[in-house]
């Protein structure tokens, strides 16, 4: 009576100094799941990716639009050549400015500009082709977060079973563990009236001991658990989380595909990734064409600051062609060339790679479902074994070791059969996951 006391005691000391250093939250997948999508990093990160293919994207709008620019410059010279510019731009020579006396040694000429440039690309093909790479990469970047999101999903679906799990084994060895110390009290009793020898009240002991470590285990996988779901949620609170459903067994609608899409996104962003490699591929090649660009500018001239009593402007076109750059082009058109064929390749494994994740997924779907069948099976017949020998032991006809290796055994398929069940309903979800279009 005295141990059982002390160890009541110890256990609910460690309890209240558990509820002290944490919080217990109750938490339901629907709620991880609104906070994973409002906080995950990952999402986040995904989101950032695709708002940086955006702005590439957004660059490649200058082959349309022209490029603006406005200057101001002040100087001050004794140079015979701008300082007759300047005063032509000012369009104050006199007849006394062709002096060859002032047109070689000129006075000290101020000159204020200020200039309106305009340039705007007409034909540029390169530039098309690298605009359809930018939006294609776009568009593969905005097919990958909605990847990143399903996978979210998926991940939480596991991480909340896997709670769900960490409380049915913490429940499990909580039982074991009454019962473990409900058999020390019988054996107690029985030892103290000479039906059990001292070695059966140590074997029941050390059964005891036993199950407080696994308990100490078990609690330490509850918080491991409810930490990486506070993770998935980028919640850093120091609360230990409690599913508010336990944990069943699922029945999903699954879409029985001999074949993985290649409509999923994640697939169609590796696609995508290709084509867009192609079009660098086509623009690096027409790089070798000329290009025309229109020019324009609008100048104010005067020898006062922010004045401009004379003006003039000046537009024109430039059809350009550089001929030979060194290899230069001919190495980038090669890179890109193999980048190309690179990804293709890539493109092929990836859905090799997914074809075989499928299979295996099935199969192991094939494998939970079956074990999930004996292992259930399995329980129900140590849990009989367990309840006759506990009788029998109380009557003092079973031996105290055949009771512990029964309570033992009883407390494994427990387990085991909770184990199934999560191995069982992470394949449906895998299943969804991968067959997700």
């Amino acid at each position: 009576m005295k141990n059982t006391l002390s160890i009541l005691t110890f256990s609910f000391l460690s309890f209240v100094s558990l509820l002290n250093a944490q919080n217990i939250v109750p938490i339901s997948k629907t709620e991880v799941l609104n906070k994973v999508k409002e906080n995950n990093q990952t999402i986040k990160i995904s989101e950032e990716d695709f708002n940086e293919a955006k702005a590439d994207f957004r660059q490649t709008n200058a082959i349309f639009l022209p490029n603006i620019a406005i200057s101001y410059t002040g100087i001050s010279t004794t140079n015979p050549l701008m300082a007759f510019g300047s005063k032509l731009n000012q369009e104050i020579l006199t007849a006394n400015d062709f002096n060859p006396a002032l047109l070689n040694d000129p006075n000290q000429t101020q000159n204020f500009s200020t200039r309106i440039e305009i340039k705007q690309p007409l034909i540029n093909v390169d530039g098309f082709y690298q605009r359809k790479a930018a939006k294609t990469k776009m568009e593969a970047m905005s097919l990958k977060t909605e990847r990143t999101n399903d996978y979210l999903v998926f991940e939480v679906d596991k991480a909340y079973m896997q709670l769900q799990l960490a409380y049915k084994a913490l429940g499990v060895i909580e039982t074991a563990l009454k019962a473990a110390e409900s058999n020390k009290q019988l054996a107690e009793n029985s030892f103290k009236q000479g039906y059990l020898q001292k070695a059966d009240v140590l074997a029941v002991d050390v059964r005891v001991t036993e199950v407080k470590n696994q308990l100490q285990m078990a609690k330490s996988n509850v918080e491991n658990a409810s930490n990486y779901v506070s993770f998935l949620m980028n919640d850093h609170s120091n609360t230990i989380l409690k599913p508010s459903d336990s944990l069943t067994i699922n029945k999903l609608d699954l879409i029985t595909a001999s074949q993985v899409s290649e409509d999923r996104s994640d697939i169609k962003a590796m696609q995508l990734a290709s084509n867009a490699y192609e079009s660098m591929n086509k623009a690096d090649k027409m790089t070798f064409l000329p290009t025309l660009n229109a020019f324009g500018s609008y100048e104010l001239y005067d020898d006062q600051v922010f004045q401009g009593d004379a003006n003039g402007y000046l537009v024109g076109a430039q059809l350009s062609w550089t001929i030979l750059d060194g290899t230069k082009r001919f190495g980038k058109a090669q890179k890109s060339k193999a980048e190309y064929e690179k990804s293709k390749l890539q493109y092929e494994q990836y859905v090799s790679q997914s074809q075989l994740e499928l299979n295996k997924a099935k199969r192991m779907f094939i494998d939970a479902e079956n074990k999930l069948k004996l292992s259930k099976l399995a329980m129900e017949q140590s849990h009989e074994s367990l309840r006759m020998r506990t009788n029998r032991f109380e009557e003092g006809l079973e031996k105290t070791s055949d009771l512990l290796i029964a309570e033992t055994q009883f407390a494994q398929k427990q387990l085991e059969y909770y184990q199934t069940i999560f191995e069982y309903n992470y394949a449906q979800a895998y299943l969804q996951f991968l067959t997700k279009a």
